[in-house]
């Protein structure tokens, strides 16, 4: 819990340091490329003294480090550190052996949520339902299709025959998530509207392209730290 805290402190600290806008351009002018503090404040047109009072926040939160010169070695240049830029946008989570996708009745948005998870990740993927219906809606198998992916229209499934203990269970609906049950901690809620009212295309094509931004998100997060065996393949 202290762990937890101290990064929550961590990531505050940073949250707090960027809501200045001149230390916010400040980073911004050295995402690209390093600068000494006398062409920060050159190119942003702030003063020296204050230059340094935004340099002292900023590095003190970890988010810029000073450097010596190789050649004037009197001069100093700014680095941007990126992994803590990084740290704040998304809180860490543990990663899962697998990530399943629940929806009520497993014939549209977590069908179409494993298969672009199958696509867009390396970690295996599975989808379940409250209250599986017996096929997969048409209409997501056809938009699926339509985005190079491929849906088994028979294979839908029940959470209780899919989900184990190990799981990261995403619903991507709100009944699915109101109605399951255990660690809460291994879980996440999406509310992506159900496509199946309208029945039109253009509804199931809205779920695909909110799924698809929410995976985008969450994909690359996890992908990175998912063990690894000793030659690099991922523990299935």
């Amino acid at each position: 819990m202290s762990t937890e805290l101290d990064r929550l402190t961590a990531r505050a600290r940073v949250h707090a340091a960027l809501g200045d806008p001149s230390r916010l351009a400040i980073v911004d002018t050295l995402t690209l490329g390093d600068a000494s503090p006398g062409e920060v404040g050159a190119a942003l047109g702030l003063p020296t003294n204050l230059v340094a009072h935004h340099l002292k926040v900023l590095t003190d939160a970890g988010l810029v480090i000073r450097g010596r010169s190789e050649g004037d070695r009197r001069r100093t240049y700014l680095r941007l550190v990126p992994e803590t830029l990084a740290a704040i946008a998304t809180p860490a989570l543990p990663a899962p052996e697998r990530v399943v996708f629940v929806c009520t009745h497993n014939s549209a948005r977590s069908q179409l949520a494993a298969a672009l998870w199958g696509r867009r990740s390396r970690i295996p993927t599975a989808s379940a339902g409250t209250e599986p219906a017996r096929r997969v809606h048409p209409r997501a198998v056809r938009v699926a299709k339509a985005h190079g992916l491929r849906i088994d229209p028979r294979a839908t499934a029940h959470v209780s025959d899919v989900v184990r203990a190990d799981d990261l269970v995403i619903a991507v609906c709100d009944n699915a998530h109101e109605h399951l049950t255990g660690d809460a901690g291994r879980r996440l809620h999406w509310s992506v509207p159900d496509p199946a009212p309208a029945d039109t295309d253009e509804a199931f094509e809205a779920a695909f392209t909110q799924i698809a931004a929410r995976i985008d998100r969450l994909a690359p997060v996890l992908d990175h730290t998912t063990p690894h065996t000793e030659d690099g393949r991922h523990h299935d």
